[in-house]
């Protein structure tokens, strides 16, 4: 997916000689959580909202280039590494630089969470079902296979957690035989973390534990 259309340059980088209320005035009229620094036209790095309102306003930007963030993305970056960036850097703007390091402009994450929103994984009428198991026992081509000779249809999968060396797999399915789906999972040793209403062996087992705690009872 090319999101090169995504990409703005509505708002001029700072320099390290502007002075620190110059990003606070900016700040103030926008939304942006960062701001890009330029030294000689060569992006050197961020200044963030939060340090800019901790600065001495009077003084250069270069004074405090030690607190600039020295993140971006590339021209040609595909926009999940985009979305990933902007996660790591607790970012709402992106600069891009191009092959030879030149400034180019800046995504903003709304944008980028907008083509996240057209995907079929969110778009797409289904169900999510999230299944866990070792992290060294896992699969994507073992999931795919549950899914599909259940003649089911994945829309997308994702490693939603990790955590005690099991990992977290979130599915998107279309709704065919999803309770088939769930059992075929159970059978390869999958834990079954999400629920929902047509997953009847849990609440089967349930009925049934009841019973013989009555039947016990008597």
């Amino acid at each position: 997916m090319n999101i090169a259309q995504y990409i703005l340059n509505d708002v001029n980088p700072l320099t390290v000689t502007d002075i620190v209320r110059e990003a606070q005035l900016m700040f103030n009229q926008l939304t942006f959580s960062h701001l890009p620094i330029m030294e000689n036209d060569i992006y050197i790095g961020c200044i963030s909202e939060t340090d800019s309102h901790c600065f001495d306003a009077d003084k250069e930007i270069g004074e405090y280039r030690y607190a600039l963030e020295q993140f971006f993305v590339r021209e040609h970056t595909n926009w999940i590494d985009v979305l990933e960036a902007f996660g790591q850097n607790s970012a709402n703007i992106m600069p891009i630089l191009n092959d030879k390091n030149q400034y180019i402009g800046y995504y903003e994450l709304n944008d980028i969470i907008n083509i996240f929103n057209e995907t079929p994984f969110l778009h797409e009428l289904g169900s999510v079902l999230i299944v866990e198991k070792g992290i060294k026992d896992y699969s994507f081509s073992e999931i795919s296979q549950i899914v599909e000779s259940n003649n089911a249809r994945l829309l997308g999968a994702f490693i939603s957690k990790i955590e005690n060396d099991v990992a977290q797999v979130t599915l998107k399915l279309n709704n065919t035989g999803l309770n088939e789906i769930v059992q075929s999972f159970r059978r390869y040793s999958y834990n079954i973390v999400s629920e929902f209403a047509e997953d009847t062996y849990m609440q089967s087992l349930k009925d049934r534990s009841e019973y013989l705690d009555k039947y016990l009872n008597i």
